[in-house]
C-alpha cells in the first residue's frame, strides 16, 4: 500500500534527484560561495551582528547563525537546501490543488498520475535551470528571500479559508522576507487581500497584520539603537535616485543649486545610467561626505528622485515598463554592466581579493572561490546546456493569467464570472507576487537578472492553481424538518 502511494510522486522524485545531484556536484566543484559586490556587506553585518547600513539584515542573521560552524561549504549547502525546499513547496501546492480537482474513482484510476505529473513539470523551472543553482551558491540573499515569501504564500493557500494561526504564520514569514529584501514590504498588502478574497475571518487577518508588524517594528528598534534612526537602512533613497537617473533631465527638472550636483552623468556608455550614478567614478555621491551612507547624500538623492518623477512621470513609467520587459528576453544581455550579468554564472577560473580574505578570516573558514576539477567540468557543461530563457517566464505568467478561462463553461453553460472567482481565490496571490517581484526593482532601483529568478516559483504555482478546476464542495443535504408536537402525540396515540 505504501509503495502504491509513492508511485504517483515518481515524476517529481525524478526531478528532485536531478536537482539534488547537480547541487551536490556544485558544492564539490565550488566549495566556497560565489562572491558578488554586495557580499562583503552581508558578511560584515553577520560578523559584527549589527544592522547593515545599506539594506535589511535578514540574510546576515542567517549567516550569523551559521558562523559557529566556521564552514563556507556548510553555508552554500544550506542555501542549496533552501532552494530545493522552494521547489518542494511549489510541488506540494500544485499537487494538492490537482488532487482536490481530480479525485480518483474506481472507473478513473488513471487520474492518480495527473496531479503529480503536472506538479512535477511545474517544478522544473525552479529546480533545474543553472541560474537558479548559481544564485543559491552566491553569498547573496535572493534564494532565502524567495523561500520565505513562497512559504508565506503557502500558508495563505493551505486551506480554503485561512485560520488565525495560518494568518499569523503568513504574516511573520512575510516580515522575515521583507527584512531580507525590502521588495517584500508592499507584498503584505497582497497577502491580506488574498486572505480577504478567500473569506478569512477578521481574526486571521488581524493575526497576519500583527505578526507582520511586530518583527518589522523590532528591527526598527534595533536599527535605532545602533544608528539613532527608525529605518530599515540608512540609504533608503539612494536606490530610487539611481532609478530616476535613467531618465532624469535637469533641463526639465530645473533643480535648485544645491541639488544640481545630483544631475546624472555617464562617461562609459556600456554601463547603465542607474548603475553609473551609484558605483562608478561618475557618481555624485563621491563629492558628498559620507558617500551613499551619509545623511546629506540620502537626503539629496530622495529630493532629486521625487522631483524627477513629478517632472517626468511619463518618462518614469516608460523606464519601468522597459526594464520589466527585459526579464522576458530569450538571451541575457550585458546589463547593467558588461560584467555584472556574468557574475550570476559559475566561473571557469578563481578570483580572490584581500578584502574578501580578511572578511572570510574574521568569519572563520576558507571563503576563497576555488574551482575543483573534474567536478567543475560537469557544472560548466551543465551550465552550457541547461538554461531557462526569460521568455519561458513570460509564457508562464501569460498562461497563469489565462489558465482559468476554460473554466467559464460548466455543464454546457457559460458562466463568465466563474473563472474570475476561481482565479482570484487561487492564482491571484502567486501570480501577483511574481509580477510584483519583477516590477518593484524596475520601479525602485534598476533591472538586474538576479531579481528575475525569485519570481519564477510564484509563476509556476499560479499556473498550476489556474489550470486545475476549483474543488466543488459536497452537496449539503436539506435539513430535516422537526416533528411538530401534535404529530408526536398522534404517533403515540396510534401506538397505543
Amino acid at each position: 500500500m505504501r509503495v502504491r502511494s509513492v508511485l504517483p510522486h515518481l515524476p517529481f522524485l525524478g526531478v528532485l534527484a536531478v536537482a539534488v545531484w547537480i547541487r551536490a556536484v556544485a558544492v564539490l566543484a565550488y566549495p566556497a560561495p560565489l562572491w558578488f559586490g554586495d557580499s562583503p556587506g552581508y558578511l560584515e553585518a553577520a560578523i559584527r551582528f549589527r544592522p547593515d547600513e545599506t539594506r535589511p539584515s535578514g540574510y546576515p542573521i542567517l549567516l550569523w547563525l551559521l558562523k559557529p560552524f566556521h564552514s563556507f561549504g556548510l553555508m552554500v549547502s544550506v542555501q542549496h537546501a533552501v532552494g530545493v525546499l522552494t521547489g518542494v513547496l511549489v510541488y506540494v501546492l500544485v499537487w494538492r490543488a490537482g488532487r482536490a480537482a481530480w479525485p480518483v474513482t474506481d472507473d478513473k484510476r488513471w487520474r492518480v498520475w495527473l496531479p503529480g505529473t503536472a506538479a512535477a513539470l511545474l517544478t522544473v523551472p525552479v529546480l533545474i535551470p543553472v541560474h537558479q543553482i548559481a544564485l543559491e551558491h552566491m553569498l547573496m540573499s535572493d534564494s532565502l528571500f524567495a523561500f520565505l515569501l513562497l512559504a508565506a504564500v503557502t500558508a495563505v493557500l493551505w486551506r480554503r479559508r485561512p485560520t488565525w494561526w495560518l494568518g499569523a504564520l503568513a504574516g511573520v514569514l512575510t516580515a522575515c522576507a521583507s527584512l531580507t529584501r525590502t521588495a517584500g514590504l508592499p507584498l503584505v498588502a497582497l497577502i491580506l487581500a488574498a486572505m480577504l478574497i478567500r473569506r478569512a475571518g477578521w481574526r486571521a487577518c488581524a493575526a497576519a497584520a500583527v505578526a507582520f508588524v511586530l518583527p518589522v517594528a523590532g528591527y526598527l528598534v534595533w536599527f535605532h539603537a545602533e544608528y539613532g534612526q527608525y529605518k530599515l537602512a540608512k540609504a533608503d533613497q539612494v536606490f530610487l535616485y539611481g532609478r530616476t537617473a535613467a531618465f532624469a533631465d535637469c533641463r526639465v527638472i530645473r533643480p535648485r543649486p544645491e541639488l544640481a550636483i545630483m544631475c546624472p552623468e555617464r562617461s562609459d556608455p556600456r554601463i547603465s545610467r542607474s548603475f553609473s550614478v551609484m558605483w562608478t567614478p561618475d557618481s555624485p555621491f563621491r563629492r558628498i561626505p559620507g558617500w551613499v551612507y551619509g545623511e546629506d547624500g540620502n537626503r539629496l538623492a530622495g529630493e532629486f528622485a521625487w522631483a524627477a518623477i513629478k517632472a517626468q512621470p511619463v518618462d518614469y513609467a516608460e523606464v519601468v515598463v522597459r526594464d520589466t520587459l527585459r526579464a522576458f528576453t530569450w538571451h541575457r544581455q550585458p546589463y547593467p554592466t558588461p560584467w555584472t550579468w556574468l557574475q550570476y554564472e559559475f566561473p571557469e577560473g578563481e578570483a580572490w581579493s584581500d578584502r574578501q580574505a580578511r572578511l572570510a578570516g574574521r568569519y572563520g573558514g576558507d571563503g576563497e572561490t576555488r574551482v575543483v576539477r573534474p567536478w567543475a567540468g560537469q557544472v560548466l557543461a551543465y551550465q552550457d546546456h541547461v538554461v531557462m530563457p526569460g521568455t519561458i517566464l513570460g509564457v508562464l505568467l501569460l498562461a497563469g493569467l489565462a489558465g482559468a478561462v476554460p473554466h467559464a463553461r460548466s455543464n454546457g453553460r457559460w458562466r463568465l464570472a466563474r473563472p474570475v472567482r476561481h482565479w482570484a481565490a487561487g492564482a491571484l496571490l502567486p501570480w501577483g507576487t511574481s509580477l510584483a517581484l519583477l516590477v518593484i526593482p524596475a520601479a525602485t532601483a534598476d533591472f538586474d537578472y538576479r531579481y528575475v529568478m525569485p519570481a519564477v516559483p510564484f509563476a509556476c504555482v499560479a499556473l498550476g492553481l489556474a489550470l486545475f478546476p476549483s474543488l466543488r464542495p459536497p452537496p449539503v443535504p436539506p435539513p430535516r424538518e422537526e416533528q411538530r408536537p401534535e404529530s408526536r402525540e398522534k404517533i403515540d396515540a396510534e401506538a397505543d
